[in-house]
């Protein structure tokens, strides 16, 4: 574990405003500027289109087969958050995973409310397949409230009867939007990043008056039963902890095959960090591995 470099990023951190500071657009844009920060590297081919009106980008580093694909659903609290804030993340995994990614700009919040982000990850879901990409060769992935998005897109197309992919990946997952897990308050003061406020603000856009237990909002109050693989991943500063850790239990106990990544040091969705943080891009190849083994 590199104390030094960990140091320096809550130094970053710190300086950060709470999201709830300003207004959506101001937090929207300061979200993208930081994943400008870091430039995608020049092999990295990026294809901008759309699905149904959905904005898309296929994103294919050098090794990346064209029959394997993983579709991207970044977080932001389903308020924030673009390709463009993390574009860098997914050509990273990209490249990891040997796969094209697919990543979506679903429709945000307060704008489009729960439930246009499930609806809009189940039509790229469902590109995918018209590509002629087989469901065994799909992987969905998502961090923050796109992990979260990743369990309801799962539980939706299972609903649906649409054929699984091979696993699910998430990475630091909101799952409960009521704020009822305990590391919520618990771990309030080692979360150099997430905040309590900012968490029930975008609930509240999501949710738009809806309860917060519906499970395709909430996936910890979901019957998990026959979902694919999943692997998700978690830090031991967040104050979403237990929504990682609660919802794999859950999935477990529904006969899951689930493999949980607890890092005790670790803050929220490191795995963005890996340019300054040798823990970030190990956690990535991590995710790759996982993600070539389910392919294989």
């Amino acid at each position: 574990m590199s104390s030094e470099q960990l140091q320096k990023l809550f130094r970053i951190f710190a300086k950060q405003p709470p999201f709830n500071s300003g207004t959506i657009a101001e937090a929207r844009d300061f979200l993208d500027a930081g994943g400008a920060r870091f430039q995608t590297p020049p092999d990295v081919t990026l294809a901008p289109f759309a699905i149904d009106g959905i904005s898309a980008e296929l994103i294919a580093a050098p090794l990346a087969e064209v029959t394997a694909a993983v579709l991207y659903l970044h977080g932001g609290g389903y308020c924030i958050g673009s390709i463009q804030s993390h574009r860098y993340l997914m050509q990273n995994l990209s490249r990891a995973a040997r796969a094209r990614v697919l990543g979506i700009e679903y429709r945000l919040a307060p704008e489009h409310p729960f439930p246009a982000a499930v609806e809009d990850a189940v039509r790229a879901y469902r590109w995918l397949l018209e590509q002629g990409y087989g469901a065994r060769r799909i992987v969905i992935a998502g961090d923050s409230a796109g992990g979260g998005l990743t369990l309801a897109t799962l539980l939706a197309l299972r609903q649906a009867g649409d054929p699984l992919p091979a696993a699910g990946v998430c990475i630091s997952p909101w799952t409960d939007l009521t704020g009822s897990s305990p590391s919520v308050t618990q771990r309030a003061a080692r979360d150099p990043m997430v905040r309590a406020d900012d968490l029930r603000q975008f609930a509240e856009h999501y949710l738009a008056g809806g309860d917060g237990r519906t499970p395709l909002a909430s996936p910890l109050f979901a019957d998990l039963t026959g979902l694919p693989p999943l692997l998700v991943h978690v830090g031991g500063r967040e104050i979403l902890h237990d929504d990682a850790v609660r919802v794999a239990d859950n999935a477990r106990a529904a006969g899951v095959d689930v493999t949980l990544v607890d890092e005790p040091e670790l803050f929220h969705v490191w795995h963005a960090y890996a340019p300054m943080l040798d823990e970030g891009q190990k956690a990535v190849d991590d995710i790759g591995a996982y993600i070539r083994a389910r392919f294989s």
